[in-house]
């Protein structure tokens, strides 16, 4: 294994992706530390204690805990993926945009570009209620030192100009770098929090948080994450192959052509993306109804309450987005009918499907199916962990069905009480984006003659000089 990473350091341009993206990273977490002038920390450091299993405590995890210290990168990248959400599925039902999404490479840059305009405008808006929130005070505390109109313009101008600057790293790791950049950022600021969830087990053994019940429980949970971790492992290098069978062609006096293969169709082609897309649909109006303009009101008080993390509309809505953005990220990277023409173009063919229009239809009847059972393991990895930590609230339900689940144990109905490093949001993304970034370095490795990480990837031999 230590001979497979040396290898990345072998070869120059490989070597310069990984010191660059790491050196990015390594800025990325250096902004953590630079706080927003006229914030008083610790009154700050104790509302998201209180907090921390609401709303505000997923958006603190994916900016790795900066929104709690409230530093120039407070934001981190959800205006930028809420963003690329709006016009993506703006591109779909929006005529004007799906035409010049089709024009190319000179269509996509325009549309990144108004991405960042909107991730910008959004960063601004996200900043400005923070910071008339936090002058009017939270739960009690006064959080700011100095209010006043220039704290909330430098609140805002510092917040947005943190939003833009970790836009333009996250395209510059996608470009010059390994991996994706923005899944790279959510991965780092999620992995930094894992040493404090680890303290925070080791306190509640110490303590003996849940009595005898306390050491079984730790037990459960680390066998529960490495069953859930490899669980991952297992569907996300799942693939449905489609046999594929290209004609033999007369050039010349030669036959060229021929022979058989496969088309690969992951089951979860979609990614980390789902998820990611879905908790931060869920979170921007919880976002809302924490702001000091919808405090009192009677409506966004309700939402807010009934879309926390662990109630039954949350769950219910999170799981329909899942499915939701699980087909549509599908339809944006794949497209049936493009792929059954040009297979139709280079004498390709599935044996016993007609080519054109059938083999389309055929590949999207498949890629239908396997796309629900990718969803379904997205909801799965989602939705059981975070059961067992924040619990099954079953019993906020009315009537009958949620007597019953009052009458269960503290522990089934208000969870473990565990850090929120440890749901399954977060191990999703941790390790999908550690084998995607894993899989771009072993290509990388192979295409240069190098053995890869695993022992399918084999080594592409060269000729032989004796």
């Amino acid at each position: 294994m230590f001979e497979k990473l040396a290898n990345i350091f072998r070869v120059p341009d490989l070597r310069k992706r990984v010191l660059f993206t790491l050196a990015l990273l390594a800025v990325y977490r250096l902004g953590g530390h630079i706080p927003t002038p006229g914030i008083d920390a610790a009154a700050l450091s104790r509302i998201f204690e209180r907090m921390r299993s609401g709303p505000l405590g997923l958006v603190d995890l994916f900016s790795g805990g900066q929104l709690s210290k409230l530093t120039i990168f407070a934001l981190g990248i959800m205006p930028y993926i809420t963003s690329s959400i709006i016009f993506q599925l703006l591109t779909v039902i929006y005529e004007p945009l799906a035409k010049l999404q089709k024009e190319g490479e000179l269509g996509r840059k325009k549309i990144t570009q108004w991405t960042r305009y909107m991730t910008v405008v959004l960063g601004a808006i996200q900043a400005a209620g923070i910071a008339i929130t936090l002058q009017k005070g939270v739960g009690g505390e006064q959080v700011v030192t100095t209010p006043g109109t220039s704290f909330v313009l430098m609140t805002i101008l510092t917040l947005t100009a943190g939003t833009a600057f970790i836009m333009w790293l996250g395209e510059q790791i996608t470009e010059r770098g390994i991996g994706n950049g923005m899944s790279l950022l959510i991965f780092t600021g999620i992995v930094v929090g894992l040493p404090r969830a680890i303290a925070d087990l080791y306190d509640k053994i110490r303590n003996n948080v849940w009595g005898t019940f306390t050491v079984p429980a730790i037990i459960l949970l680390l066998l529960v994450m490495v069953a859930v971790v490899a669980f991952i492992v297992f569907v996300e290098r799942s693939e449905r192959r489609i046999p594929v069978q290209y004609a033999k062609k007369m050039v010349g006096r030669k036959v060229m052509g021929g022979g058989s293969t496969h088309m690969p169709l992951r089951v979860n082609s979609g990614g980390v993306m789902p998820v990611i897309f879905a908790s931060s649909i869920l979170t921007f109006p919880q976002f809302i109804g924490q702001m000091a303009f919808f405090k009192d009101s009677r409506y966004f008080n309700w939402m807010s309450t009934s879309l926390q993390w662990g109630e039954p509309l949350y769950t219910l809505i999170y799981c329909l987005a899942i499915v939701f953005f699980a087909y549509f990220y599908v339809s944006i990277v794949f497209n049936p009918t493009e792929v059954a023409d040009n297979m139709r173009k280079y004498g390709g063919f599935v044996p016993g499907i007609r080519p054109g229009k059938r083999t389309a239809d055929h590949i999207n009847e498949i890629l239908t199916r396997i796309t629900l059972v990718g969803a379904a393991y997205l909801i799965i990895i989602s939705i059981i962990p975070e059961w067992m930590i924040a619990g099954i609230r079953l019993n906020h339900l009315p009537g009958a069905i949620g007597r019953f689940f009052e009458a269960m144990p503290a522990w089934v109905t208000n969870g473990l009480g565990v850090t929120f490093y440890f749901g399954g949001t977060s191990l999703l993304i941790v390790v999908g984006v550690a084998m995607d970034t894993a899989n771009q370095i072993e290509s990388q490795l192979i295409m240069r003659h190098y053995e890869g990480f695993t022992p399918r990837s084999g080594r592409i031999r060269g000729r032989r000089s004796w």
